[in-house]
């Protein structure tokens, strides 16, 4: 019997419900339960996939191709569990569901509302796709009050009757304000919040209360008291050093034991959080330090690179270092010598990316990478701009470019026309929707033999998650082979160039895929893991 718990925020956004959501399910996997988790986003694009990543964060890219919210990121990097297309959706998704079955007669003529249709949606998305999980954990975005969440909060509410206590819990999340001048944690944010959720028909049945210091004894009373709840359901949720202790910290504050005691299940005497208590260690005594550049072009938002920066973190944790990442605006070198930035650095890193600006600025952090021999990883539009500077510096292509610029002589790289999605052949045009076009998903690469890549990965055969809608032209291989820049991982049918490396570098790899989206702490992807290394080595070295 699978167990659904409700995930809620209130006072403010950015609480970290998202964190919050994937550190309980690493607690309960632990315990030795299965868990999955889910993400009901009330905004109403379709999928964040034509959002700002500076309004919105990164876009999260599933195996089976759904662009998604980051906080799935969380998920997979707490849990190992592969998220999937039916683990993610918004109000748009569903407007768009319902209006399509209203223009197809599916209502038979009657009114379609809000309430029972839109929230019938939503509770059939909560229930579908559920396997043989234990427990599956619902995180609801935004907070409670926000008009755009109503209709999910609803549908949680009806789910709450309809499949009763035994089967549902209600977790709000809420911050705890230290006031200085008061000099004490401040509980009212807290109580309005519930009483907020309270008018929706949703009784919270624990309380997780963000602070950055302990909560006397008599705060958590006070919230027990005012807001219904057990006084052993009022849980801490402490600041900690890293984000990878929030495990460890919500079981000694016993919320596992709470959550299973709600259910009537009697909690296992054994908890394995051996894996996180490793990974803790690493990051809070690494035996050394490491600089890495990452030139991208969404530095004002750094959820923009959400699992960028959190893989060099894992890459660190491999390799028993810290990394400290220099966030660099590309756009600076179009107007500054790129050496005046990364002469001391020990390694760079170029990050996805779309749009023109920044390209040029890019194109001269990979060429000093190059020329340098700095240790470089180009990921996406990363390993594009560093095919374009070997083709205008090393083939004397001068004029190379990319025709998502504009018109050019040598589109060096070019819109994808049509590719091979298992069996099925993908066809795109400049003239398609932006939204959910693109190449996305895992798909397979072949890795050549002897070259770098294959040794980092270990096998010839490779699965990894692409976004991007340019690719590399393969009718320029021959020229860039020539001028000494290797195609060394490929699609299966030998037509679309997946990784490029440079041979007669230490340490020089461009990836068309998303590695940083399959990496986790307790089993660091191979390709940062090597990165950093290589990056330690060269520090040494200096």
């Amino acid at each position: 019997m699978t167990r659904f718990i409700f995930i809620t925020g209130g006072v403010v956004s950015s609480l970290g419900k998202g964190l919050a959501s994937a550190a309980l399910g690493a607690v309960l996997q632990a315990r030795g339960y299965k868990v999955r988790l889910r993400k009901l986003d009330p905004y109403l694009n379709v999928d964040p996939g034509t959002m700002s990543p500076t309004q919105h964060g990164e876009v999260y890219v599933t195996d089976d191709g759904a662009e998604t919210d980051l906080d799935l990121g969380h998920y997979e990097r707490f849990t190992g569990v592969p998220s999937r297309r039916s683990d993610n959706v918004t109000t748009g998704k569903i407007y768009s569901n319902v209006l399509a079955k209203e223009r197809r007669g599916d209502y038979l003529g009657g009114t379609v509302q809000v309430i029972p249709h839109v929230t019938d949606a939503i509770k059939t998305f909560v229930l579908s796709d559920v396997e043989d999980e234990d427990f599956m954990l619902i995180e609801i975005g935004g907070t409670v009050g926000d008009i755009e969440g109503l209709p999910f909060l609803e549908a949680i509410r009806q789910l709450g009757n309809e499949l009763g206590p035994q089967r549902t819990l209600f977790v709000h999340l809420t911050l705890l304000p230290y006031i200085p001048t008061a000099g004490e944690l401040k509980t009212k944010p807290t109580q309005h919040s519930v009483k907020e959720l309270l008018s929706v028909g949703i009784q919270p049945d624990i309380l997780m209360c963000r602070a950055d210091r302990p909560i006397p004894d008599g705060e958590r009373r006070k919230i027990a008291l005012f807001c219904n709840v057990p006084y052993e359901n009022v849980i801490p949720a402490l600041d900690v050093g890293s984000i990878y202790e929030v495990p460890i910290s919500y079981h000694q504050e016993k919320l596992d034991i709470q959550v299973l005691k709600h259910f009537g299940i009697e909690a296992a005497p054994v908890v394995d959080l051996s894996r996180w208590e490793r990974v803790t260690e690493r990051v809070a005594k690494p035996e050394g330090e490491v600089t890495i550049a990452v030139v991208g072009k969404y530095t004002s938002l750094l959820d923009s690179y959400k699992s960028l920066a959190e893989a060099m973190t894992h890459g660190g944790i491999a390799n028993n270092v810290k990394v400290r990442l220099e966030w660099m605006d590309a756009t600076i070198f179009e107007k500054e010598d790129a050496a005046y930035h990364l002469e001391n650095v020990s390694g760079i890193l170029i990050p996805g990316g779309f749009g023109e600006r920044g390209a040029e600025g890019k194109i001269k952090a990979a060429q000093f990478a190059r020329e340098r021999k700095v240790p470089f990883l180009g990921i996406c539009f990363g390993m594009q701009m560093a095919v374009i500077e070997a083709a205008r510096n090393m083939a004397g292509l001068e004029n190379a470019s990319s025709s998502e610029f504009g018109p050019t002589d040598e589109p060096l790289v070019g819109i994808m026309t049509e590719w091979l999605q298992g069996n099925t052949l993908v066809r795109r045009n400049a003239n398609d929707d932006l939204g959910g076009t693109m190449r996305l998903g895992a798909y397979e690469c072949h890795l050549k033999e002897g070259s770098l890549v294959r040794e980092v990965y270990g096998k010839e055969r490779i699965f990894e998650r692409h976004r991007h809608r340019y690719e590399v032209n393969i009718n320029y291989r021959e020229k860039l082979e020539e001028a000494g820049l290797m195609f060394s991982g490929m699609s299966p049918d030998g037509v679309l160039p997946e990784i490029v490396e440079n041979p007669d570098h230490p340490w020089f790899i461009g990836v068309q895929f998303h590695p940083e989206l399959k990496s986790k702490p307790f089993d660091p992807h191979p390709l940062f893991t090597a990165f950093v290394k290589a990056a330690v080595d060269r520090s040494r070295l200096v």
